[in-house]
């Protein structure tokens, strides 16, 4: 895979994690997230740590949507629309026509970052560590994999 691919990879992982962790733990979006060709880590406020069978729970559940094979599709849409539907907090005032991101039926956002065609190019979601960041914030640091080793 190509810098490029593999950070496209990374990024429609924080989606598919994004989308765990609002269902199963109830948290928000990622309030940080750092894409790397190796490795990406994403910040979530949940008060509190994450236990080992938590990380087994979410390596499960990401992996699980990644086989799914989600469709990747984008679509454009006006900017009254989009703050009718979406949060656009961090999203340009400035910014009239919004690209929307869909993961199959998993998650719906605004969203520039590039992206792969569908769930199953990304590669097996490991989480490498998960720790507190602050008092407030969990940390989780994660890698793909690929048939070959890491993407």
């Amino acid at each position: 895979m190509s810098d490029r691919s593999d950070l496209a990879a990374h990024h429609t992982t924080e989606h598919i994690l994004n989308a765990i962790m609002q269902r199963d733990f109830g948290t928000g979006r990622s309030v940080e997230a750092h894409f790397g060709v190796k490795k990406s880590k994403c910040d979530y406020v949940m008060g509190h740590a994450l236990t080992a069978q938590d990380m087994l729970k979410i390596e499960a559940a990401v992996n699980g949507e990644i086989l799914a094979d989600h469709p990747v599709t984008t679509f454009e849409i006006s900017r009254e629309e989009a703050d009718a539907h979406y949060n656009m907090g961090k999203v340009p005032d400035s910014a009239t026509s919004i690209r929307i991101v869909r993961i199959g039926d998993l998650d719906v956002i605004p969203c520039v970052g590039q992206h792969v065609e569908h769930t199953a190019q990304i590669g097996r979601f490991v989480i490498r560590g998960a720790d507190m960041k602050d008092e407030n914030t969990v940390r989780i640091r994660f890698a793909l994999e690929s048939s070959e080793g890491a993407v």
